[in-house]
This record gives C-alpha cells, structure tokens and sequence, in this order.
C-alpha cells in the first residue's frame, strides 16, 4: 500500500475504530480529486471521517449544518454592504476550505443543494457575475438522510452525479462497538490528532494518481459496463459518460493507493458500486446494486 495512503488510514482510525475500508474509499475520492457522498442514520461517524481527514492532513475545516431554511449564501457567501463606505465587498462563506462537511444535505431544499454544484464541478463560486476560485485542495463530504427521514429533499441526479462515491458506514462489530461505546467521545480523539500529512504531500499523491497506467482494454471494459446500464430493461436512466470517467479516474487512484502503477480488473470490481450505483435510476421497485452485480457477473473481461 501506499506509503502515504497507509498513514492516513492509520491516523483517522484512532478517531474511527473498525471502519479501515470506509476511510480507504475516503482516502481513495481524496486522491482522486472527487468528492464524497455517505448515506446513513446518525451516530455513525460521518462527521468523524470528515473532521480526522482534514485533522490529519493539516487541512482547513468548515462544516455546514444543513437545515430548510439555510439559504445559498450561508454555503457560498455574499456581497456585504457597508454603510459608511458604500461599497459591496465579497464575504467568502464557508465553502471556501479545503475539506467542507456538508452535513444533512438533503434537509436543505433544491435552491440551496443547487449553490453547491458549480463548487462540485468547477471549484469556484460566482455571485453578481464575478468568480472566485475555491481553495486547492478542495475535498467535500456531504451527508443525507435516508429519503423515508422525515423533512428531506431527494438530491438530484446531476447533484448526485457530482460525487464520486456515495457508500455507508454502518454499524460497528460487537468488539468494537464494546470499544467504542466504553471509551470518550470520538471527537475529542480527533481534536487530539496531530498532522501526519500535509497539502504538499497530497497534491504529490494526485500527481501520482495521474501516472498510474490503465489499459484500453480495461477501459473498454468500464465503457462496456456502462453501455449495459443504458441498455438495461430495469433502469430508467444509466450510466453516463461522465460517470464512466468517474470509474476511471477512481480505479486509478486505488491502484496508486495499493502500490501500484497500473489498473487491475479487481479496482474496477471493488469500485463499481461505489461510483454507480447512486447515479443509476431504477425501474419502480428496483435495486441499483443488485442491477449492477448482475451486470458484473455477465459482462466478461477483456482479452
């Protein structure tokens, strides 16, 4: 593994016991340049993963509660006017850090999910037709409730298609939720993390996530994938060919992540549900990762 990627997964799960494959896919959106999406109830570590990696790395920290009256500017900023001098003058809000926790953000209704999409996609913000570029890195965890939550607005499907991984933490084992429970706070663990990492180190680590080779013939293998998802009878909407760059993009950075320099088909096995299936759009009924296991075991690899 990585030297790097193993440091990182070491100093976050002081904070987040029991749980080294979420923060693996964390680490490996982090290197890729993507953003974050994790689906589950409460009391389960969301915030926790967002504040240890920005801890460890010595990254600038902002987190936004979101709520149904939170409007576009408390995420973005806005311009400021003062009496004495007249003038406008532009507030940066808290979305200009480097790691942002978005959290609860189907709570916020769609006028304000949307302020969040030019900074998924583009890094930069625009108020009264002037842009201004985001912090480099920029990293996003953004959280939702389950839809069946009371007081939830479903993101949309080209909110969702912004973000590289959408995945679920889940419940600890027995042994480590004995653990954890009989310990302190999560929290005050991570506030007690020092550095381990710095900016430096992980823009090194996306340089090396662009070097890391990936055959044509795997990548005919992910556009193929992606065409069966389009083809298929219980989906209303597929995969697109953004979302199959997406594929690509991550599988490089799990090869950097594990030592290597070229793509595997086990990185495009590990990452498939990770990366589609909450891009996908079922049929009434239907279930995006049985969908895709299916689509998986029937679609051979390349020669």
């Amino acid at each position: 593994m990585s030297p790097l990627a193993q440091k990182l997964i070491t100093a976050v799960g002081q904070s987040l016991r029991g749980k080294e494959a979420t923060v693996e896919l964390a680490v490996i959106a982090l290197f890729a340049g993507g953003h974050l999406l994790i689906e589950d109830q409460p009391g389960v570590g969301k915030t926790l993963l967002a504040k240890s990696l920005a801890k460890v790395l010595d990254l600038p920290f902002q987190r936004v509660q979101c709520t149904a009256d939170l409007l576009p500017s408390d995420i973005t900023g806005g311009q400021v006017y003062h009496p004495r001098t007249g003038e406008l003058t532009f507030r940066p809000g808290p979305v200009f850090a480097s790691v942002l926790l978005a959290d609860e953000l189907n709570r916020t209704p769609p006028r304000t999910q949307s302020a969040l999409l030019e900074c998924l996609a583009e890094r930069r913000v625009t108020i009264d037709r002037e842009s201004h570029a985001l912090p480099e890195p920029f990293f996003v965890v953004a959280t939702q409730n389950p839809l069946t939550t009371a007081g939830t607005y479903p993101l949309p499907e080209n909110q969702l298609d912004r973000f590289l991984f959408c995945l679920r933490i889940g419940h600890l084992d027995a042994e480590h939720e004995i653990e954890v429970v009989a310990r302190e706070d999560g929290h005050l663990y991570a506030d007690r993390l020092s550095p381990v990492a710095g900016r430096d180190d992980l823009q090194a680590a996306r340089a090396g996530v662009d070097a890391v080779r990936c055959d044509r013939e795997l990548v005919a293998f992910m556009v193929e994938l992606a065409n069966q998802t389009r083809r298929s009878g219980e989906l209303l909407q597929g995969i697109s060919t953004r979302g199959a760059q997406a594929l690509h993009r991550a599988c490089r950075a799990r090869a950097f992540v594990h030592g290597r320099a070229y793509v595997v088909p086990d990185d495009v096995r590990a990452l498939l549900l990770p990366t589609w299936a909450h891009r996908l759009v079922p049929r009434a009924g239907g279930d995006t990762e049985s969908i895709l296991h299916e689509i998986l075991a029937t679609t051979p690899l390349p020669d």
